[in-house]
């Protein structure tokens, strides 16, 4: 189930797809899901010091198109009840075929999402 299906069902964002970069991400986070802000801040740091670390501004790009992706699932609440859901079966599934299926599920929204997020 991708995104395309959960808006075309009437699954009308939240908010504003925000822009990509780390305030802006932040303050979407804050309001679409703000009990993930403190996991925010902490890749936000981690990205900034592997950055520093390596010289190399790879970190946080991967970071910022890592937290749009999550962002962009949370601004659509079907897509991120199904996307929870998903991960939430499959971490607690008692045999291996039944979790694969389950994070398929999320992989899917996920890869949809931040494919709609590169393609703006």
């Amino acid at each position: 189930m991708g995104l395309q299906h959960t808006e075309a069902s009437g699954d009308a964002p939240l908010i504003p797809r925000p822009e990509r970069t780390p305030a802006a991400l932040r303050a979407a986070c804050a309001v679409v899901a703000p009990q993930l802000v403190a996991a925010y801040d902490q890749a936000k740091d981690q990205a900034l010091a592997e950055a520093v670390a390596h010289g190399s501004l790879g970190p946080v790009h991967a970071y910022l198109a890592h937290w749009a992706a999550l962002i962009e699932i949370e601004r659509h609440p079907g897509a991120a009840k199904a996307y929870h859901r998903a991960e939430y079966l499959g971490h607690i599934a008692a045999e291996p075929t039944e979790a694969r299926e389950h994070l398929t599920v999320a992989s899917g929204i996920y890869r949809a999402a931040a494919e709609a997020v590169r393609a703006e």
